[in-house]
């Protein structure tokens, strides 16, 4: 088969499932609709295609169609296309952290980057041209706190705003430090349900983590309804001195007595 008969394959291929909505495909999906073994002359045509700026590979073998009004950006939103990775990998996932904030109407963020949930092994960052996926890894995948949210290309899992609040915690250093975690949590308290905060609690999140979310919910935000509930929790549990930056000097600082928090760090977010 040579190779100007496969890419002009590829191009009706890719214009066929585009029509029926889907911006992805995956190169078993090319073999097997060719029922082609020629390797050498898909990969061909592959980069012939990626340099016209029409396809995009994010992972290995899983490609994403770039439509006309999405050309000159070079890349889909990562909404548009997360689940469908992610079936291809048959891994569980869900958009969190500063990415489902914003979905959950923290508008005040600008943020270049996307963040995704994992369970192990750690996936490397995806960096293509006008896209950066970071993987922040958890040792078990939440029972409670995942939501679907209808997008233009079907659904995605992204965490309720309760779960994210206490990722934002967990993962403050992967997204630039307590005071930008305080200030995303500030917007995104507005959305966070008293009820949907309590079953939240039913999954296995570290006592320290619930410490610092409580701490700022009540002390830094004055959300006290919603820092009561994680209170509540924490009254029923044993808990220890934690430090409220983590990374940070924690010997003679005083020490919060309802939270047990190390008060090592003064936070400051952009609406204080």
């Amino acid at each position: 088969m040579a190779s100007e008969n496969v890419r002009n394959y590829l191009e009706d291929y890719i214009a066929e499932i585009q029509s029926g909505g889907k911006l992805y495909f995956t190169l078993d999906d090319i073999k097997n609709k060719y029922r082609s073994n020629y390797d050498t002359a898909i990969k061909f045509s592959l980069n012939k295609l990626f340099k016209k700026g029409k396809i995009v590979s994010v992972y290995k073998g899983f490609y994403i169609i770039i439509p006309p009004e999405y050309q000159q950006r070079k890349i889909l939103p990562v909404e548009l296309f997360i689940d469908a990775l992610f079936k291809f990998l048959g891994r569980p996932y869900y958009l969190g952290l500063s990415s489902a904030a914003i979905m959950h109407g923290a508008s005040h963020q600008q943020v270049m980057e996307s963040y995704i949930i994992i369970n192990k092994p750690p996936i490397r960052t995806t960096k293509v041209e006008g896209l950066k996926i970071n993987y922040a890894v958890k040792s078990i995948m939440p029972k409670y706190g995942i939501e679907k949210r209808k997008t233009d290309t079907g659904y995605i899992n992204i965490s309720g705003a309760e779960l994210t609040a206490v990722d934002l915690v967990e993962y403050q250093n992967r997204i630039g430090g307590v005071n930008r975690a305080a200030t995303v949590l500030f917007e995104l308290s507005d959305s966070m349900k008293k009820e949907k905060l309590l079953e939240l609690l039913n999954n296995d999140i570290s006592l320290s983590v619930l410490q610092r979310l409580g701490y700022i919910l009540d002390v830094v935000l004055n959300k006290k309804e919603l820092s009561a509930i994680i209170k509540n929790y924490l009254d029923e549990k044993r808990i220890f001195r934690v430090a409220l930056k983590p990374d940070a000097k924690k010997e003679g600082y005083k020490v919060h007595p309802g939270w047990q928090i190390i008060e090592n760090y003064k936070i400051e977010t952009d609406f204080k």
